[in-house]
């Protein structure tokens, strides 16, 4: 499978600068001295994302509360996203990465199995990044169900904060 490089613990986060789905930038140094959860994901309003983003949506208070940042990333348009925080309540940034750069810094861009189907394309990945901007956690393929809980049980969250 050809793939990017993919990012480990302990590297510090590729810095990006991305429209939000209002179409405002976005940069992660933003966040600098916050801890920023990045997720990338294939295509606003499709199942599994709309099911990862709700999660996020739904436990954003405890993540929150847990100093937790949260950003979306997909190479959809800022009208797509737009119309995705509207109709799913998202209720934090959603960048859009048209030209694909930020996934490629990050490693989420490559050949994956698609029911059955070898494809290229977005790697649904997460990345917790710390007050420092150095990559706490990168997890790669991970699914979209059950995402979000499995993400505050290795960050010793707990659901109800």
């Amino acid at each position: 499978m050809t793939e990017t490089t993919r990012l480990e613990a302990g590297d510090t986060a590729p810095p990006f600068t991305l429209g939000d789905q209002d179409g405002a930038p976005v940069s992660l140094g933003d966040f600098a001295g916050r801890k920023v959860i990045v997720y990338f994901y294939p295509e606003a309003m499709t199942p599994g994302c709309t099911t990862q983003a709700c999660d996020f949506r739904d436990n954003l208070n405890s993540l929150a509360s847990a100093g937790y940042q949260v950003l979306g990333i997909s190479q959809d348009a800022p009208a797509k996203l737009k119309e995705f925080e509207e109709v799913d309540s998202v209720n934090f940034p959603l960048l859009s990465d048209e030209d694909r750069s930020v996934h490629d810094a990050y490693g989420t861009w490559g050949e994956k199995n698609l029911y059955g189907r070898i494809v290229t394309g977005t790697l649904r990945s997460t990345f917790v990044i710390d007050e420092h901007g150095v990559i706490a956690l990168a997890l790669y393929n991970v699914k979209a169900t059950g995402h979000v809980a499995m993400l505050r049980k290795r960050l010793g969250i707990d659901a109800a904060a």
